[in-house]
């Protein structure tokens, strides 16, 4: 081969690894775009993709969810201020998704799941939960068996400076309920008793349900946020068409 062939043949070498590159997927193995709208395909997608969506994509910018760290939570109660710190939430990883809507045309998204969660962490609380006067520190380990959600998103579409297509999110609202049982295990509830602070704890587990909606929304708020800002970087790292196989609508 001659200089100048050989020369050719490395600019047009290079040419198609450029070209390749540039074209080169960007959504991980796991994502599998459906070909329609269809509650079957939209739900198995995203059933399999959970599990290592919530490792998180560093590389994209995208972070972990399962554990997801809450390094300090204010937990504003009536007659009680509440300091939740050093947590971790498990158990997003699985979740069973029990619906998916994608109304393209609309630009609206509903998914609905169910999760076993569990929060680990620090407490501080000083005030009244109910009729007991709280003053305690320490561990604290909540678990919710079946927490049930419901979150509605608004979407649009844009392009990138490069003119790729993305979905993006416009606002979203959500709904839940706590499921079959919340279980509360909060160590020290009185510093000075712990006999009173295990009789308290008997009758915060006895009733949960309403100790549950007093003090456990700021913390399935705060990871609604976190998952919805989550899936919002994956959409602005990822392209529309790595999505779904399904033409955008018309801007």
């Amino acid at each position: 081969m001659n200089p100048r062939s050989f020369v050719c043949c490395v600019v047009v070498s290079t040419m198609l690894v450029l070209l390749q590159s540039a074209h080169a997927r960007i959504a991980p193995d796991y994502i599998v775009p459906c070909n329609a709208t269809t509650r079957h395909c939209l739900v198995k997608a995203t059933q399999d993709a959970i599990p290592e969506f919530v490792k998180g994509l560093p590389h994209l910018g995208v972070p972990q969810l399962d554990p997801f760290v809450i390094d300090k939570l204010a937990i504003p109660l009536s007659g009680l201020k509440v300091t939740f710190h050093e947590g971790k939430v498990s158990g997003f990883k699985k979740c069973i998704v029990d619906d998916v809507v994608s109304e393209l045309e609309k630009r609206h998204f509903v998914l609905q799941f169910h999760c076993n969660l569990t929060i680990k962490g620090q407490y501080e609380a000083v005030g009244k939960i109910l009729l007991f006067p709280i003053n305690g520190e320490g561990d604290a380990k909540i678990k919710l068996t079946n927490l049930r959600m419901k979150v509605d998103i608004n979407t649009k579409y844009y392009k990138d400076s490069n003119g790729a297509n993305h979905f993006g999110l416009k606002n979203y609202k959500y709904t839940f309920d706590y499921g079959d049982k919340v279980t509360f295990d909060l160590k020290n509830l009185f510093k000075e008793s712990q006999e009173l602070s295990n009789t308290v704890l008997v009758f915060l587990n006895e009733n949960w349900k309403t100790v549950a909606e007093e003090f456990g929304k700021p913390i399935v708020d705060y990871a609604v946020d976190l998952a919805v800002k989550t899936i919002e970087k994956f959409f602005v790292a990822v392209p529309y068409e790595e999505l779904i196989n399904v033409p955008i609508p018309t801007f």
